[in-house]
């Protein structure tokens, strides 16, 4: 019996197939192919988050987060700056804010 996928998988994933007696077929991905799998990946990653909501979950995302920034060309350094910066000039999300309406004065 052959199961057909065509998806990016960790690292380890094929060493561990064929650990358990099974075999399979892999493919190296050019970078353009693997971009775009990557992203495919976040979009799995995150439906799977969102029907689990539990931290492996979590962990999977902050992978594949990682994974599309060094495929992009950032440092998890990079990433982790940007993040910062963005976190001191806007704030975080802890305070559970909700953003209800702006209102603007119409005599301008």
């Amino acid at each position: 019996m052959t199961i057909t996928y065509n998806k990016l998988v960790r690292d380890r994933i094929p060493e561990i197939i064929l650990s358990s007696g099974k075999k399979c077929s892999t493919e190296i991905l050019s970078e353009e192919a693997y971009l775009k799998l990557v992203d495919a990946k976040l979009d799995e990653e995150l439906a799977e988050y969102h029907k689990d909501q539990n931290i492996e979950e979590l962990a999977d995302l902050l992978e594949v987060i990682h994974a599309a920034a060094i495929a992009r060309g950032y440092t998890l350094e990079d990433l982790e700056r940007v993040r910062a910066e963005k976190a001191a000039k806007r704030g975080g999300f802890a305070k559970r804010i909700l953003l209800k309406e702006v209102y603007q004065d119409s005599g301008d």
